[in-house]
């Protein structure tokens, strides 16, 4: 019989992997606090028609990538979901969270896009997703961008550029939408295939392709910026003011248009050259059409989401070592009375907040010894019966230099740094 083995690129985390992840994750939820973000938490599986007319049906993500599905029960056509904003949208319009207030909310978790596995590029990957919603202002795309700046000095991230633009308005992007189709037509004998069909679908796209053989022609495009309003370029002009006066450098990037239909005024990309093609790892931007696209009051809101595998392996390639966490005391023993003694000695220290591995699976003082060696643990708690009748135990540095000594559970306590 064959073994069953995970779905291509859909990936198991690993134990020696896992300190790296909860590292990423704790200090997230450190970052996000400090500026008024609460956690919001959605399901997994959507409706369809959510991302259909939220991200857009003409987008690579609604025509290639999503795992879609028919509900056996009744029919529904479901959708995991392939990324969080429109999630998070959902829920703040069902729950009527903008009511009474503007909301900062983040959400952290899975989403799944059927796309052709890479490094960095999976199947199912994980995302911190961040949308403040009801904030009309410059000064809300810029604070998100310095907070992504101040993570990366948190997490002493190396070696990404911010590069930024602006999609203007609806009416400034049909103005341009005119000009550069016409441009595109004029060289319909360049455009690949998939430029072909997006060009009277959403021909802004065509400037976010790869193929090396379009670089030429989309570089010689006709620049959105040319067709900003005032009130467009003034928002733009804004941020950056807010951007150089916060000290982030950033370059002008007109053709980031990214992949999401909902989209406009200011948009950003955090960037490196160290994973090979898979070089975003942070982007976002403005999307004031979103929520009444999906059905609820207009509102202005802006948002931005980080591949966590992405930014995991640049953190990777820089040798970084996530901060070790041993356990306090391993709990070494043997005999019927110390047996039953060490299972509530082991209980007693951790109600004072240590962390405790209790040997289980028996085995001689020497073998437990050499495991107890192998955890990591500060301290190896040794109890034989002779210990457990005088209700004590023999603490044993297993780190620094000391001799071991008997002692009770207060006094182990206290010498591992937590008074009872």
């Amino acid at each position: 019989m064959s073994q069953i083995q995970a779905i291509r690129g859909m990936n198991d985390i690993l134990p020696e992997h896992a300190p790296l992840w909860e590292f990423f994750e704790d200090t997230v939820r450190g970052w996000l606090r400090s500026y008024g973000y609460q956690c919001i938490r959605m399901p997994i599986v959507e409706q369809t028609g959510l991302f259909k007319r939220a991200i857009g049906e003409v987008t690579d993500i609604v025509e290639k990538e999503m795992y879609t599905f028919t509900d056996a029960l009744n029919g529904e056509s479901l959708t995991l979901r392939p990324e969080g904003t429109a999630s998070c949208v959902r829920a703040v319009l069902q729950h009527n969270l903008l009511y009474n207030a503007p909301q900062r909310l983040w959400y952290m978790g899975p989403m799944f896009r059927h796309e052709r596995p890479q490094k960095g590029r999976y199947r199912q990957f994980h995302q911190v997703g961040v949308e403040s919603l009801g904030f009309a202002g410059p000064d809300m795309d810029a604070e998100q961008i310095m907070m992504t700046a101040r993570l990366w000095k948190k997490l002493g991230l190396q070696d990404v550029a911010l590069e930024i633009n602006t999609l203007g308005s609806s009416e400034d992007r049909a103005r341009h939408r005119a000009r550069l189709v016409h441009y595109l037509e004029q060289h319909a004998g360049l455009l690949d295939e998939d430029s072909k069909r997006r060009l009277h679908t959403n021909p802004l796209r065509v400037l976010d392709s790869k193929n090396p053989a379009l670089q030429a022609l989309i570089e010689a495009a006709p620049k959105l910026l040319d067709d900003l309003d005032e009130v467009s370029l003034k928002h733009f002009e804004d941020v950056q003011g807010m951007l150089r006066a916060a000290g982030i450098e950033y370059r002008i990037n007109p053709r980031l248009v990214r992949g999401l239909d909902y989209y406009n005024f200011t948009v950003f990309e955090w960037v490196t050259t160290r994973l090979g093609a898979q070089g975003t790892v942070c982007a976002g931007g403005r999307y004031d059409g979103l929520i009444a696209q999906i059905g609820g009051k207009p509102a202005p809101a802006c948002g931005f989401a980080m591949g966590v595998e992405r930014l995991l392996a640049l953190l990777e390639e820089q040798q970084f070592q996530a901060p070790g966490q041993p356990a306090d005391a391993y709990v070494v023993h043997q005999g019927d009375a110390a047996d039953r003694f060490a299972l509530l000695a082991a209980e007693t220290l951790r109600e004072q907040g240590l962390h405790v591995i209790l040997h289980c699976g028996g085995g001689s003082f020497k073998s437990q010894m050499k495991k107890a060696d192998a955890s990591g643990a500060r301290y190896a708690a040794i109890i034989g019966d002779d210990e457990a009748a005088e209700q004590q135990m023999t603490l044993k540095p297993l780190r620094a230099l000391g001799d071991q000594a008997r002692m009770t559970i207060a006094e182990a306590a206290d010498v591992m740094g937590n008074k009872l």
